[in-house]
């Protein structure tokens, strides 16, 4: 008898043991993902730029089931990386157009080079709200 019930305190003693891990496993893990929201690497997504610097509902989502990157009280704005300044353009007058707010693009530049296409979206849409944002790895 003094067996068993000595079996059966190390089988408490494990349980507990392995509820504590369990508890401070996650509460680390909870951590780590609150002061990185994205996934480590040499730079970061689009929608990291998104979550970080929307001010209004990220992802709201159309009738259609398009998906508007950013919507503010007062702009539709899509995020996108520069060399994709022309396809920014038309997504933005289409999020424009469904939702009644201003047209505006958030352009993600990585050097000073890629102002060009900043200036390319002017240059074909004097309407459009430019948001310039410099990448998490800028180079000058």
């Amino acid at each position: 008898m003094a067996r068993k019930k000595k079996l059966d305190f190390i089988g408490i003693i494990c349980l507990v043991i392995g509820i504590l891990c369990a508890i401070f496993y996650k509460q680390e893990n909870t951590t780590i993902k609150e002061f990185y929201p994205h996934k480590k690497s040499s730079h970061m997504k689009e929608a990291d730029y998104v979550n970080m610097y929307c001010k209004g509902i990220v992802e709201y989502q159309l009738s259609d089931r398009t998906r508007v990157d950013c919507l503010t009280d007062e702009y539709a704005i899509e995020y996108d990386w520069a060399k994709k300044w022309a396809e920014s353009i038309g997504q933005a007058m289409y999020y424009s157009k469904m939702t009644g707010k201003k047209p505006a693009v958030a352009i993600i530049i990585k050097n000073p080079e890629e102002r060009v296409y900043i200036n390319r979206i002017k240059k074909a849409n004097s309407d459009i709200k430019i948001f310039e944002i410099k990448a998490e790895n800028y180079s000058e």
